[in-house]
Formats: C-alpha cells, sequence, structure tokens
C-alpha cells in the first residue's frame, strides 16, 4: 500500500498526516510508465504511487485499487486533478485481476503493489494499528471481519502464541501468549495501550534495540487480522494472470515474511527450465516457460537520505520484473511456503 507499509506502528509524529512516498523515483525507474498504457495501483492508499505515475506519463490511465474505503473516500483532489484518467474500485489486491477486468484495465502495462499498512491508517489512533497513541484494537483494513481485540480475547493460547511467533516472529511467544490470557480472564482487551503496556511488562523493558517492545506484536495481529500474507500470494499470482506481455510488476515490502514470499515467487517465475545432461533421459516433468523476467535480481533499498527523512522506509524492499509471453503458471499460494495458520490459509 507508497509508505504503504511500515515493519512496525512506528514513525511520524502524532498529527503528522503528510505521505511520504517510499522508494518513489526507484518505483518509476522500474516501472516506467508511458502515455497511452495502463496501471493499476494495486494498494491505492494515499494515492502517492498513482500519482506520480500520472505525472510521469500525462497520458497514461491508472486504475486504483483499496480495501479501505475510507482511503478511497479522501482521493476526491486527485480524482479531479486528473480526471478521466484515475478510477478507484473498492477490493482486495488479491482480486487485481477480476476488478481490472470488470473496469476495462486488462490486459494491463503495468502492476504496483506496496503491501503493508498505509501512513493513514497508522497515524489514525481510531483505526488501532499503533501503539504511539492509544486507540480501539481493531486493526482492520476494512471494516469486516474480527478485529484484533476479538482474537486476543477469544483465541485459545496456543494460537495466540503461534500467531505470535509465526507472523511476528516474537521469540518470547509464549510468555505474551501467556499473559494475554491471564490478562483478559480479569478483563478484556479493548485498547492498544493495554496491549502495549502488558507486552512491555513481560519482556522487561519498552524499548528493544531502538524499537518499542510491543512491535513484533502488533505486526502479527496486523497481519493475521487481514490475512496479509495470503493476500500478497493471491495478489502476485493475480499480476502475473492480468499483464501483459512485456507488462511490469513492481512490488515494495517492508519485512521479511513479505519480502520472502516476493523473492520466492519471482525466482520460481523467472527461472529457466533445468533439463540436465542431454545425454540422460529427461528427470521429471519440466517445467513450464518463465512468466517472468527480473528487472532487478537483487532488492533496490533505501537510500541513507530517504530513512532519514522517513524512518518508516528503513525496511523496504523493492523487487521488480517484466512479464514474458508465457501462460501464467497457475500455481497454488501455497506453494509460496509462506507461514501459515489453521482458518488463514489460502
Amino acid at each position: 500500500m507508497a509508505t504503504r507499509g511500515a515493519p512496525s506502528a512506528e514513525g511520524a509524529p502524532r498529527g503528522t498526516m503528510r505521505h511520504v512516498p517510499v522508494l518513489l523515483p526507484q518505483m518509476l525507474r522500474a516501472l516506467s510508465p508511458v502515455d497511452g498504457e495502463s496501471y493499476i495501483d494495486a494498494t491505492f492508499g494515499a494515492g502517492g504511487y498513482t500519482e506520480a505515475i500520472l505525472t510521469a506519463a500525462p497520458g497514461a490511465r491508472v486504475l486504483g485499487i483499496d480495501r479501505d474505503p475510507a482511503a478511497l473516500a479522501a482521493a476526491g483532489t486527485l480524482m479531479a486533478r486528473h480526471q478521466g484518467r484515475l478510477r478507484l474500485v473498492e477490493g482486495r489486491f488479491g482480486d487485481l485481476d477480476r476488478l481490472a477486468q470488470d473496469a476495462g484495465f486488462a490486459p494491463a502495462d503495468g502492476v504496483v503493489l506496496d503491501v503493508g499498512v498505509s501512513s493513514m491508517q497508522l497515524d489514525d489512533p481510531a483505526r488501532g494499528f499503533s501503539f504511539q497513541g492509544d486507540g480501539p484494537l481493531d486493526m482492520r483494513m476494512s471494516a469486516a471481519g474480527p478485529t484484533a481485540a476479538d482474537v486476543l480475547n477469544t483465541a485459545e493460547e496456543s494460537r495466540l502464541a503461534d500467531i505470535l511467533f509465526h507472523l511476528g516472529e516474537e521469540r518470547s511467544a509464549r510468555g505474551i501468549a501467556r499473559a494475554i490470557v491471564a490478562r483478559r480472564r480479569q478483563q478484556p482487551f479493548a485498547r492498544t495501550g493495554e496491549l502495549a503496556q502488558l507486552v512491555a511488562r513481560v519482556l522487561g523493558r519498552e524499548r528493544i534495540a531502538g524499537r518499542h517492545a510491543a512491535t513484533r506484536t502488533f505486526q502479527a495481529l496486523r497481519i493475521y487480522v487481514n490475512d496479509e500474507l495470503a493476500e500478497l500470494a493471491r495478489g502476485l499470482a493475480a499480476a502475473e494472470r492480468v499483464l501483459a506481455r512485456g507488462g511490469r510488476l513492481v512490488v515494495v515490502t517492508f519485512h521479511s515474511l513479505e519480502d520472502r514470499i516476493v523473492k520466492r515467487f519471482l525466482k520460481e517465475r523467472a527461472s529457466e527450465d533445468e533439463h540436465g545432461s542431454r545425454h540422460l533421459p529427461p528427470q521429471g516433468t519440466s517445467r513450464p516457460p518463465p512468466s517472468f523476467r527480473f528487472v532487478n535480481h537483487r532488492p533496490v533499498s533505501p537510500t541513507d537520505t530517504e530513512i532519514a527523512a522517513n524512518p518508516r522506509a528503513r525496511s523496504a524492499k523493492l523487487r521488480s520484473a517484466v512479464r514474458t509471453e508465457a501462460p501464467p503458471w497457475g500455481q497454488h499460494a501455497g506453494d509460496l511456503s509462506f507461514p501459515r495458520l489453521e482458518g488463514r490459509d489460502a
């Protein structure tokens, strides 16, 4: 989702609503927008990437997709400034190929995914994504489904430990889960401050390696509530289906779990079949022809200057590839081997 995702709930000071798109020049170089072509900003957010694309290519058009109705409602000025060249659709980016088809944007010449939570969501205490300001424990990107409070107050202790360990890479997951269950017996969780204070108490300090002690816990709950990893896997497969030959896929991630999925997807799709020795009979089933070729084999990271100006950029990584003429592979998202929890499988 443009400074969309951040690895933690930390960042700009409270009350700062300025939107700073992460890796913006690098995204434009990788996408290379051209007049007359059609692009999909599948994680619209505050519209930073979309505006940059429309400005760089005044004859291009963009389909903006976001599951958060508040993000789309705030885009009136941008719509007016680029009248007729920007269309917005509410939906999940895992369905971007279907949404693009319905909106007349398929096949597309480029797809941008800026994964995670947006700055607008982080900076609004009422959304419950951040421990920087106390608010309700919601964390939903849309208005549907269980909130983070629902998960904390109803999930079994072993389930909570799995969520924190696999989705937050929290080494003290069992201890935190045990404390959550003990605390909710006395009083259900309702506010972000309550959870942040409990985690800091369990870990014995408020900050670890420069970050708030609750960073990993908040990340894990947010990913779980929004089913983010499965959604990313679905979005990559949907982009593979919707991109025209020569179309470009650009993905910006903000933590290792996301980047691992993108890396595996592109490495798999851009690899040639290993036929082995021509003197030996074929070994097993050959792989499909590559559906992508790399733009950058190694991820692009922000400069020190960008990180100093926008701390949320510090762990961002950009990967990009160009669609070949080969048909989409059509494999199940589970092939990417991301952490999956029962009830949240793709």
